[in-house]
């Protein structure tokens, strides 16, 4: 992976199975010592000693990343015993209701977004104080394509947002030395893809799915993993903002930055008809805002 994060503390949400061991894995064997969130204890304990054991330095801090105070709590926790945060890796997620929307309970609707956005708001609060005050800090977000998907709307929903929400934290952060990026990590066997798979509603409203595993179009984990050192390095800080997949070419992508701002590639946006021209100076004022401060 070419990454050197000695010295550097990384957390993890989601931490206890699946990508975020992953991640979590991998940061470690890069060099940083990491601290890990999730809801279940003994889940987090058992990365942790898979890290320990492997020679790296981990710290199992149960908590919901959807309740604040103990997002704080936790995120104290870890700056007070492995140091000040200079990664942060929002994994935590839940899939939630596979269904027709109106068919669907309104409060696990909800709970969905509580866990894949708010998660990340709060634990991004909690560090960014700290980055921005020593103008070094990395915040990776673990999103989706963000497309329209019928019948897992509480899901697409969430993570359309957390996209959005990333872009925004890049336009206010960059000045200050902070980077924030979005990443696609790419269809990965896991619990939640296995519940999605083999659970009834999973095979009645996205049959779809499957035909990804089937194909073998689905990824190791290792690669978003690889993909989560290489923008916690700091190498590619230049392309905060931007959503992005262990398929792409980040080496093009820094090399071809004028296109991909200029286009607004790698982001979420809506793109009106050529034909459709806009008011020139609406559009200036527009593109004004979408600069950093």
């Amino acid at each position: 992976m070419h990454a050197d994060l000695t010295g550097q503390t990384a957390v993890v949400t989601g931490a206890g199975r699946g990508l975020g061991l992953a991640f979590a894995q991998a940061l470690s064997a890069a060099g940083a010592s990491v601290a890990l969130i999730a809801r279940s204890a003994g889940e987090l304990a058992e990365t942790a000693a898979l890290i320990e054991r492997a020679g790296g330095k981990a710290l199992a801090l149960p908590a919901d990343v959807s309740d604040r105070a103990a997002v704080h709590e936790a995120l104290a926790e870890a700056e007070k015993s492995l140091g000040a945060v200079d990664v942060l890796v929002n994994n935590a997620g839940i899939a939630g209701p596979i269904q027709p929307f109106w068919e669907t309970d309104g409060e696990d609707w909800w709970r969905v977004l509580e866990v894949n956005l708010r998660g990340p708001v709060l634990c991004s609060r909690a560090v960014l104080p700290g980055m921005v005050s020593r103008r070094h800090g990395r915040i990776i977000n673990i999103a989706t394509s963000a497309i329209p998907i019928a019948s897992f709307s509480a899901y697409s929903t969430s993570k359309a947002a957390l996209v959005r929400f990333t872009e925004c934290l890049a336009a206010e952060t960059r000045p200050h030395g902070v980077a924030a990026f979005s990443i696609v990590p790419g269809t990965i066997r896991t619990r939640m893809s296995e519940q999605v798979l083999n659970s009834p509603d999973g095979q009645k409203w996205l049959p779809w799915f499957r035909r990804i595993f089937d194909a073998g179009l689905d990824l190791p984990a290792a690669r978003p993993a690889e993909l989560v050192v290489r923008l916690a390095s700091g190498r590619f800080d230049a392309l905060t903002g931007l959503c992005l997949s262990p398929l792409d070419d980040l080496e093009l992508i820094a090399r071809s930055l004028a296109e991909v701002e200029r286009d607004r590639l790698y982001s979420l946006r809506v793109r009106p008809l050529p034909s459709a021209s806009p008011n020139q100076a609406f559009a200036a004022i527009r593109a004004a805002a979408e600069r950093p401060a």
